[in-house]
Order: C-alpha cells, then structure tokens, then sequence
C-alpha cells in the first residue's frame, strides 16, 4: 500500500459522505491504495494558515481557492442543473446577477492585496468567464500583477464550457492562459452527441461551441498547450450508466482530454428554495453509487486501477487511471449542506470576490463579508431593516 500523499492526513471514513450508508464505499476503500483528505482537521497547525483581513484575524484552511466570480453578462448557455440560479432559503441577492462596474479591477487589486502572505490557488469560475474576452484577459493580466506584487498562487485552473474560445479569439485566449502559467482547463461537456448535449446545456442561439466539430476543435486545441480535463455531469437523458461512461471516456480521449471526470447532482439538503433547477436536479439526478456500481460490474472496468479516494470540504472524489488508454477517470459527489456547515464555523474555506466589490467566503454576495468591512456593516444593517 502505498503511503498517503505528503501533507494530506488520513480521513476518518465516517466523515466521508457515502461512508455511513453504502457498502460499495467501503468496496472502494478496501481497493484504493490512498485515502486523503484536502480539509485539515482542527488540530493540524501545518494545514491552518493566520492571517489578517480588514483588521481582523482569520484561520484560512489549506489549500484555499480564490474565485473573482464572473459575471460580466449572462452565461452563454443556460445549462438546466445550474447551481448558480438555485435559490438560497435565506434571501438574498444571487451573484449571477451581479455585473462588474468600472472600478472593478481597480477594486480588485485592493482586495488582492489584502490578501499577501496568504496561499491560496485561482479558481476561475462563476457564470462563464471567456464570454467577454476582453474582460478575461484584463482579468488574468491583474491576476499576473498580483502575484508580482507578493501574492502567492499554487495551482490556476478554469472551469469553462468553452464558448468564448470558439468565437474567433481562442488562439488569444489559449496563449494568453498558457503565460498565466494555467495548470488546467476544466472543460464542460454533458454527452457526445450534440443535440443531446445542447438538451441540457442549452447554449444560446449563435453559440459554435454547441456544435461538436466546434467543441472539439476547441478541446484539442487547448489541450496541446494546457492539460485539458473534460467534464460531464451525470443524469438521466445525459451520461448515466457504464455504457454511456464508457462512450464518454472514449470521446473525451479522442478530444485530447488527459482526465475525464464524471460529477454527481450536488446533494442539496433543505437549503434552497424549489424552482426549476432544484425539480431539475431532483427528478433527473442518477446515484454516484448506481453509476459506479454499474462501472464496476462491466467488463471494461478490470481496465481501471484505483489511485486515491480524496475528501475535500464538501466533496469526495475517486481517482483511477485507464491502463488501455493512459487517461485519468474521476467520479465525484458533493454536499452543499456540508459545504454551508463549513463556511459558517468560523474559519474560512473559500474566497470569493463578487462584481459588486465584495471578498466574501462564501458564493453568496450579501453573506460573510470579509472586505470591505463597511460593505459587512451596510448588509447587517440592511438585513435588520428587512426583518422589522
């Protein structure tokens, strides 16, 4: 058995989310050479990280992602499970519908400097961020600023569908991308087939990318600069049993993907609202346990070597290698009532810097303020307005 992965301390499986309840979990544990877990336990000094925000002092877990959300117009697709129009119990106002005013870099780089001395990695996501293409490479030249300026960033990964690079300027973005030293594209794709694709991501009129000979052509051109993960989200219409993985895995290599990751529904818990996404998400969502399952009982999957079981702050993942084709296969399931547990202890999990100029730790832009401070007291005040 090999030894867990340097800085990572062993999981107690009780606080892994299929643990309690699925014997294949188990299965799982008792194959996989390391188990690791990203969230520090409480008394690990080396994955806590002190440090001073607006004046005041936090304990920022390690790693940390830093996220300024993009919204500088709405998404160019409108894919039916997007987890950025659920509707928080609590109300509030959605980020999404958040667009950046002039100052924003210039605010940006403030909050930026905020945060010298602490790690942390770029996580660029929100709504899309290559859809306005000049606002994304301004954003990743003041990202570049930053670091020049002291701040300290491990890994830079882009959650995209792709849109922007299929319009004309991919090759720009792309070189712009492989100068920010990106480590990886994580690139969305639901199914292989086009119109079954287009059912659920719903790209609106115009968009190439919703082709597939557009899709592809951007998939392999990323990925001979820039490791390319492809991602598929699982659900019923979509990728939801051992054949469609299969097909899925070998479309995904045929588009230069080194890593194709198959993603459960988030399990949403009673924290948001019904509307569409929720009755979406609920009535098309397919088990994580029932594909796996349904991978582990196929001829195919004897190709398929366990390499790690991972848990982040409100996630887990299963991590294998393909040894026919040479490509990653990662199946993964998330919590957003874990993940809320976690952004309200106390100590911090998450940076976010919305369009309105607000850092928060969390998705929400009118919730744990962390900068500016007068932007925390103004929502306290509006909040206890609202309530009587």
């Amino acid at each position: 058995m090999q030894a867990p992965i340097e800085g990572l301390a062993a999981a107690d499986p009780a606080t892994l989310p299929l643990s309690a309840a699925s014997s294949l979990f188990e299965r799982l544990r008792a194959s996989t050479p390391q188990l690791a877990r990203r969230a520090p336990v409480e008394h690990d000094a080396t994955r806590w990280h002190a440090h001073s925000l607006g004046g005041r002092r936090y304990r920022f877990a390690q790693p940390i992602t830093f996220t300024p959300y993009a919204s500088v117009r709405p998404c160019s697709a409108r894919c039916r499970f997007c987890s950025e129009t659920l509707q928080p119990v609590e109300r509030g106002t959605m980020a999404q519908t958040l667009r950046p005013g002039p100052e924003y870099f210039a605010t940006l780089t403030q909050a930026l400097a905020q945060l010298r001395g602490l790690p942390l990695s770029w996580s660029l996501s929100g709504l899309e961020s290559s859809d306005d293409e000049d606002w994304f490479l301004r954003l990743l030249s003041t990202l570049q600023q930053a670091e020049q300026g002291g701040i300290v960033a491990q890994d830079r990964v882009l959650y995209s569908n792709g849109a922007g690079f299929a319009r004309g300027r991919g090759a720009e973005l792309i070189a712009a991308l492989t100068r920010f030293g990106l480590s990886w594209v994580e690139l969305s794709r639901h199914h292989p087939d086009a119109p079954r694709n287009q059912r659920i991501m719903r790209f609106r009129d115009g968009e190439p990318i919703a082709g597939n000979a557009a899709f592809e052509t951007v998939a392999r051109s990323i990925a001979q600069e820039i490791p390319l993960r492809q991602v598929c989200i699982l659900q019923r219409g979509g990728v939801d049993d051992a054949h469609g993985v299969a097909a899925y895995l070998d479309w995904a290599r045929r588009c230069g993907a080194g890593t194709a990751i198959f993603r459960e529904f988030s399990r949403l818990g009673d924290g948001y609202r019904e509307n569409g996404t929720r009755r979406y998400v609920e009535s098309e969502r397919v088990a994580i346990e029932q594909v796996l399952g349904d991978c582990m009982a196929a001829p195919w999957w004897s190709r398929m070597t366990p390499l790690q079981i991972t848990e982040g702050y409100y996630f887990w993942n299963l991590r294998l290698r393909d040894e026919i084709s040479g490509l990653e296969v990662v199946f993964e399931s998330s919590d957003y009532s874990a993940m809320h547990r976690r952004h309200a202890s106390g100590d911090i999990y998450k940076l976010v810097f919305h369009a309105d100029g607000r850092l928060c730790a969390g998705w929400q832009p009118d919730r744990d303020v962390l900068w500016p401070l007068e932007s925390a007291a103004a929502s306290s005040a509006d909040a206890e307005r609202a309530h009587g």
